[in-house]
């Protein structure tokens, strides 16, 4: 929780990928938004979004700067956290194809690349479910996405794609395996940002 603040700060890890088109969604919503490059700054902000983009690459750009370890510990602690794409590969339990060093932090497994390469990348209508007994048909850009393969017992179920589980959430932590912050409409971004108030108290 950050104190004496009158609006949520959201942060957006902002070593690579597409998070400017994230913090732009966040402002609008009404979040004041840091653009994440240093460790210290994760004491400023109530809430994260790790976004899409090159998983191994971002996982050489937190090694470098030293997120690794005070990330788990930031995000163990009870902080919100919003994986897209890439970022639910990094917040996985476990990653396949291949396997790759994860953060851990909910209980789930994915298979990366799985619907194809960069040409099999597509656009779909699925469902998100915020609350009980709500539905919501959005849009969903795949690229280059993960697939959930296997969900953990304490894994909520929020949305799905043609079959597949594609919005998860297990407490503080929520994924996406396509990517919100390009799609029309910003529900799910919106479900995030009351996670954070909701954290915030």
């Amino acid at each position: 929780m950050t104190e004496g603040k009158t609006r949520p700060v959201v942060g957006a890890l902002a070593l690579q990928g597409d998070f400017a088109a994230h913090t732009a969604t966040m402002e609008r919503l009404g979040a004041d938004v840091v653009s994440v490059r240093k460790v210290a700054q994760l004491e400023g902000i109530d809430g994260l979004i790790i976004p899409g983009g090159e998983s191994t690459t971002l996982i050489r750009l937190m090694e470098v700067f030293e997120f690794w370890e005070p990330l788990q510990r930031w995000i163990g602690d009870g902080h919100p956290v919003f994986g897209t794409c890439a970022g639910t590969i990094l917040l996985a339990n476990e990653v396949l194809g291949p396997t790759q060093k994860s953060l851990g932090l909910i209980d789930i497994t994915v298979e990366r690349n799985s619907y194809g390469r960069q040409v099999d990348s597509f656009e779909g209508t699925g469902s998100f479910r915020p609350t009980p007994g709500r539905e919501d048909e959005i849009e969903m850009i795949f690229i280059r996405a993960p697939r959930i393969v296997r969900m953990g017992a304490q894994v909520e179920a929020l949305g799905d794609c043609n079959g597949d589980t594609v919005v998860a959430r297990q407490e503080h932590v929520l994924v996406a395996t396509f990517h919100p912050e390009l799609g029309a409409g910003s529900t799910v971004h919106e479900y995030f940002l009351q996670m954070v108030i909701t954290a915030r108290g």
